[in-house]
């Protein structure tokens, strides 16, 4: 079961039975006398920069590879001469691989300590950078992107299930403001991608985006190597994601669920495939998809350990409410982030660093919510504030064309960038509330992954609106969609009674 978003961040049921326990009692000298301090501290004794800098540094590497590239893409494609629906493949091919990558991670942070898993990340990063930096064409550039997408995915919930670990060791819950720093690292450097992914591109050409990811990985792997504590792996419970076999506490390659696994990324593959090129919609995929959806429920529902536990999601309909409304708005603010950056450099004829500095009040504005969000207890009103946001700035497109002004483009993208931080804090919060017990790391890969699926669906709607340029009516369709998903968005969170309660 899930727990009560009312809760503490970290309720203490989460500790095994007497370990570690003065009394005997892990609820009872796990109650929150020192949550509430730590909670109003924010990184108080315990959760000091030792830990939370090398998390942070690895928590900005996806966000900052996914933004970077929006204000590249143009100059991309003219040095390999192909249009936005072949560029859009170095968007969809990074967020395939995290889609499968980030629950996998998730998983092997969860049963081999995520310390390692944090430390192996950082290498892959590294090594894909390097492919980027001299690809000798398009197909190379995408197979550094699907290594980025896989490298990058171990930091978010490798660091969620840490913490965790770390929060039932000291006997301290993790303090909200502790989480919202991991989603200012993420929100801060998706902020800066595109106003530094121009600037590179401008200065030192469209490979330097590919090159800084040595330096930043090199990083955090020696300040993870020296600071991280070193943690055992968890233990689920029995009604975690890995109910059977988990009790015990055997930690097989078996129960990782490869096969599990590569049907997964065969179904997710399968259906981009078909997303990519909905201009002319190659219809036997859908067919071969329906197929391989049907073979890993069959899979998923036999396995004692699965890589989806499908029942889980079935039962805990909170958390998957929750997946879905992060998917679906981050469909709109990544249709937004690339597709308007495209528009910008396209329609309005501005240079990739102009377009960079323009896309920078959406950054801006997200970070700032961001910090709001992780100081805010409710998760019910900021994800209701979140979507009539998202309503506000599709109009704001509906109303824009080549000739509207730098400012109002400026606020345009503002307005998307506020309830990108709303959703991220609140929605990241209730994960951690409603991840079942010694599955941090997986519920967290989750999560990631509806987020990467809305981006995966978004750069298939870009290809389709704009096709090899983007135009004022492209953009204009691109706001009517992002309007309907905003409707939808604010249902599904004013009809979801386990948030009633949380938006004080």
């Amino acid at each position: 079961m899930s727990r009560s978003l009312d809760e503490p961040v970290d309720e203490p049921r989460d500790a095994p039975h007497g370990r570690n326990s003065p009394t005997g009692n892990p609820a009872a000298d796990h109650r929150p006398t020192g949550g509430a301090a730590a909670g109003s501290a924010g990184t108080t004794a315990g959760f000091g920069p030792r830990l939370i800098v090398p998390l942070m540094l690895g928590a900005v590497l996806n966000p900052i590879n996914s933004t970077m590239i929006a204000t590249t893409l143009v100059a991309i494609g003219g040095s390999f001469h192909v249009g936005a629906a072949d560029t859009a493949w170095l968007v969809s091919s990074l967020y395939l691989a995290s889609a499968v990558a980030q629950p996998t991670m998730g998983r092997l942070a969860d049963r081999l300590g995520p310390r390692r898993v944090f430390l192996t990340g950082l290498l892959v990063v590294a090594a894909a950078g390097l492919v980027g930096t001299v690809a000798p064409s398009l197909a190379w550039l995408i197979v550094s992107r699907v290594l980025l997408g896989v490298g990058t995915s171990a930091a978010y919930p490798a660091a969620m299930a840490l913490l965790r670990a770390h929060s039932q060791r000291i006997g301290v819950p993790t303090p909200r403001p502790v989480l919202g720093l991991l989603s200012l690292a993420g929100l801060s450097s998706a902020a800066v991608g595109p106003v530094l992914g121009g600037v590179l591109a401008a200065t030192l050409g469209w490979r330097a985006v590919f090159a800084v990811n040595l330096p930043l990985a090199l990083l955090g792997f020696v300040l993870a190597a020296l600071w991280l504590p070193r943690t055992p792996p968890a233990k689920p419970a029995a009604a975690g994601f890995a109910a059977a076999g988990a009790a015990a506490g055997n930690a097989r390659p078996s129960s990782l669920d490869p096969v599990g696994i590569a049907l997964f990324a065969a179904l997710l593959t399968s259906l981009m495939l078909f997303l990519m090129r909905l201009a002319a919609p190659p219809w036997p995929l859908l067919p071969v998809a329906a197929v391989l959806g049907g073979v890993l429920a069959w899979w998923e529902l036999r396995r004692p350990a699965p890589f989806l536990d499908l029942r889980m999601l079935a039962r805990n309909r909170p958390l998957s409410l929750t997946y879905l409304r992060h998917g679906m708005t981050y469909l709109v603010v990544y249709c937004v982030m690339y597709g308007y950056a495209q528009w910008l450099e396209d329609a309005h004829g501005y240079s990739s660093a102009t377009a960079g500095l323009l896309m920078l009040p959406m950054s801006v504005a997200a970070m700032a919510t961001s910090l709001l969000g992780a100081r805010t207890k409710g998760i019910r009103a900021p994800l209701i504030t979140a979507a009539v946001l998202l309503l506000g700035g599709s109009g704001l497109l509906l109303a824009a064309g080549h000739t509207t002004p730098a400012v109002a483009l400026g606020a345009a993208g503002a307005l998307f960038g506020l309830p990108q931080g709303l959703t991220s804090t609140a929605n990241q919060a209730a994960v951690y509330a409603q991840a079942p017990s010694g599955e941090t790391g997986s519920a967290a890969g989750l999560q990631r992954t509806s987020q990467y699926l809305g981006a995966i669906t978004a750069a298939s709607l870009i290809g389709l609106f704009y096709g090899r340029r983007a135009t004022d009516a492209g953009l204009h369709e691109m706001a009517l969609t992002s309007a309907g998903l905003g409707v939808v968005v604010l249902v599904l969170t004013v009809a979801d009674r386990s948030l009633r309660g949380t938006g004080r």
